[in-house]
């Protein structure tokens, strides 16, 4: 549903009234906006052997925001209504009271499209939903004996913003979203161990329904599963980890990506703030913020304040070249809005964050990479976390990771967690492979309690010189 009036068709307020009670609660700010958000969500899980939960949501809501220098005010409720705004108008009124601003230009307008603008609840009956995860429980079961236990889960949203300025510039932008999980369990000998699988992004469900697309992703969580079952305790101590293509480009997202947000640079808050221009990684290394892709979990035709996003080079070649911003931090460092400026809901007000965050592929061939490490790890696969914004301090589990002996892949092992520094990891990263690879579609994250889709992604690298934290000796 594509309705560019959405909004005022649906609650029979005045385009003019609303309008008039913006332009008089920003009179004197630098910058603001009124966000009208509209949303829909559903989601289903399976699990031992039925359906075990199925839900749908709509929400509704608007936040009122006013920035005064570095000073913001905010107000948001579920009421859609002129007498609700004009209230909300009040409250942020008082942040820029003797202040004496003048509101910012709103963005540059884009035609671009990233996805369809069609309600993706609607692409597939509920009938349809279910019987999706009950094949993928039977296909699961019939592929192995030692399959336990099923888990599957798929979701959807709906959302329809309308971004409103002072003096009547209004910006509009649909978003589908979905999003399919399976884990498989399996046993033998008395020892479980698990493997998973997901995938997603801004679409209708027609591509998670397919048998070639959902028959692939059990394969590849049943694959994990019987790997980690004959896993061996992972090893301790500083040595080389390979980190492979795809999904593991979230410890540079959690590690390095946060720490280039515009808002802890202008702070100085971020091991990286005033290095503009400096080396802050190995040559080779090139890290980008694209959320231009189409169709990807955490792309945007227009972020949040109504920017158009942008592809924003971050790193190149191991010289640090720009931050992620919104319109305030960029204000603020005298830099341009990168179409980064996003927020979980209407109930929550703008940050820079996030889109799609890798690292681009280089020039060595992912086997030469392996063959080059006498004794190592090579981690493909990743769980829970833990980061340390201001220096970049991490912790992370790998849910899938193997030994490197003599430059050839040898057992699996289980609970080695990757011990480190994002700024001193990007200056230990000695080869980059050419076979860069964005993940399947699962990425969120979390900043300041609020949550938000994100890609990653990045090509095989080695890393010399990396702490691992295992339970065998070195």
């Amino acid at each position: 549903m594509a309705d560019t009036d959405l909004f005022f068709s649906r609650t029979g307020m005045d385009r003019g009234k609303v309008q008039e009670t913006l332009d008089g609660a920003l009179a004197g700010a630098d910058d603001g906006e009124l966000f009208l958000e509209y949303s829909q969500s559903e989601s289903f899980a399976f699990d031992d052997g039925r359906l075990k939960a199925a839900t749908f949501d709509t929400s509704q809501g608007f936040g009122l925001r006013s920035v005064a220098g570095e000073a913001t005010g905010y107000a948001h409720a579920t009421e859609l209504s002129e007498d609700a705004i004009a209230r909300a108008a009040r409250t942020v009124r008082a942040v820029s009271a003797g202040h004496s601003g003048t509101v910012a230009a709103g963005p540059a307008r884009s035609n671009v499209k990233l996805y369809t603008d069609l309600d993706p609840l609607q692409t597939a009956g509920f009938e349809k939903k279910v019987k999706l995860l009950e094949e993928i429980n039977a296909y699961a079961r019939g592929k192995d004996s030692r399959v336990h236990q099923v888990s599957a889960s798929l979701s959807g949203e709906w959302q329809h913003v309308e971004i409103m300025r002072a003096g009547g510039e209004h910006y509009t932008d649909t978003r589908p979203l979905v999003r399919i999980n399976v884990q498989v369990v399996v046993e033998q000998n008395g020892r479980q161990e698990s493997g998973s699988y997901g995938g997603g992004g801004r679409s209708g469900y027609d591509t998670y329904v397919d048998p070639a697309y959902w028959r692939a992703a059990v394969d590849e969580a049943l694959r994990q599963a019987l790997a980690n079952l004959e896993s061996v305790p992972a090893p301790a101590g500083e040595m080389t980890v390979v980190l492979g293509p795809g999904w593991p480009g979230i410890l540079l997202h959690e590690a390095i990506g946060h720490g280039l947000e515009g808002d802890f640079n202008r702070k100085k808050t971020s091991a990286f703030a005033g290095l503009l221009g400096e080396r802050v990684a190995a040559p080779g290394v090139t890290v980008v913020d694209d959320g231009t892709m189409d169709g990807r979990r955490g792309s945007l035709s227009i972020d949040d304040e109504g920017t158009p996003t942008s592809r924003t080079v971050l790193i190149e070649d191991g010289i640090l070249k720009g931050y992620m911003q919104d319109r305030q931090n960029a204000r603020l460092m005298g830099m341009k809005p990168t179409g980064n400026g996003r927020r979980q809901s209407y109930s929550s007000s703008v940050m820079p964050r996030m889109t799609n965050t890798y690292m681009l592929g280089g020039k060595a061939d992912p086997k030469e990479i392996l063959e080059s490490v006498k004794n190592g790890i090579y981690a493909v696969n990743f769980g829970g976390g833990q980061v340390d914004i201001t220096n970049g301090k991490f912790v992370f589990s790998c849910t899938e990771a193997y030994k490197i002996e003599n430059g050839k892949l040898g057992a699996a092992i289980k609970g080695a967690t990757l011990i480190g520094s994002g700024p001193e990891c990007l200056t230990r990263v000695s080869m980059v492979g050419n076979d860069m690879k964005l993940d399947t579609g699962v990425g969120t994250c979390g900043k300041n309690g609020q949550s938000v889709p994100v890609g990653v992604g990045q090509p095989t690298i080695r890393l010399d010189g990396l702490t691992v934290g295992g339970t065998a000796a070195g």
